[in-house]
């Protein structure tokens, strides 16, 4: 179970209930079943709140996660708790990647639910669509690491094949590449050609202003991996979202 900001803050009981049930279900049936290999997906979004940056793979477990996603977050931690018992009473070789925010084709752009960046997507399409102007919740400020949604499953496989340290690894972008969110929104309305005004709420929640993410493990095991640039990658999916309008999760 996943979904943005807004209905983690409403649902956070439910997030931690839901996820806890679908940990143990996958995992324990693979292990029933003489599964070697899991690879599980964890978030940036589970890092402590009040911590140092950049982020890496060891302080996962370092301290409270923000309290907007607290139940996610805990439940996606117990993976990587899970994995290592799997490891050592079992042998098995289940691990987790830990991507920054994804998008790409394919994604929700539900506006209530989704992430940010399709959930922006959306919002340009219809201010476009009416003429109105473009209200995006918050200050325009956090700043995010962006992953396009093709990167990563390119780097699903490499771990699936790979990768095989029980220890969790980020697929992430480089902290330089990192953005917030008014520019990002800047990069939608370039890319779907908006003209109208940009107007911030600042009466809605920023969520965790940062939680910049360091990829210098990846780096170590793919030096020369070649990301989307990211003006590019949110030019395809929102070439995507117009030509698939009608069919889109939203």
């Amino acid at each position: 179970m996943v979904g943005g900001l807004f209905k983690n803050i409403r649902s956070n009981l439910d997030f931690w209930r839901t996820n806890i049930h679908i940990n143990d279900n996958v995992l324990h049936s693979a292990h029933e079943m003489g599964v070697q290999k899991v690879v599980s997906c964890l978030s940036t979004c589970i890092f402590p709140d009040k911590t140092t940056y950049p982020i890496d793979e060891t302080m996962i477990h370092n301290g409270p996660p923000h309290s907007s996603n607290f139940g996610y977050s805990y439940a996606k931690r117990m993976i990587d708790v899970q994995n290592r018992g799997y490891s050592e009473q079992h042998g098995r070789r289940f691990t987790a990647v830990i991507p920054t925010n994804v998008f790409g084709p394919h994604d929700n752009f539900n506006i209530e639910d989704g992430h940010v960046l399709p959930g922006l997507i959306h919002k340009v399409y219809l201010a476009k669509q009416s003429g109105s102007a473009l209200t995006i919740w918050g200050t325009g400020e956090p700043r995010r690491q962006f992953i396009y949604s093709l990167d990563l499953a390119r780097l699903f496989l490499w771990v699936l094949r790979e990768y095989d340290e029980v220890e969790p690894i980020i697929l992430s972008v480089g902290e330089e590449d990192e953005v917030s969110i008014r520019e990002a929104a800047e990069a939608i309305t370039e890319a779907m050609e908006f003209r109208g005004e940009l107007v911030f709420d600042t009466t809605k929640s920023d969520g965790q202003f940062k939680k910049t993410a360091s990829n210098a493990k990846l780096r170590r095991y793919l030096p020369g991996f070649q990301f989307t640039p990211f003006r590019k990658a949110v030019k395809e999916t929102c070439a995507w979202f117009n030509a698939n309008y009608a069919n889109a999760r939203k």
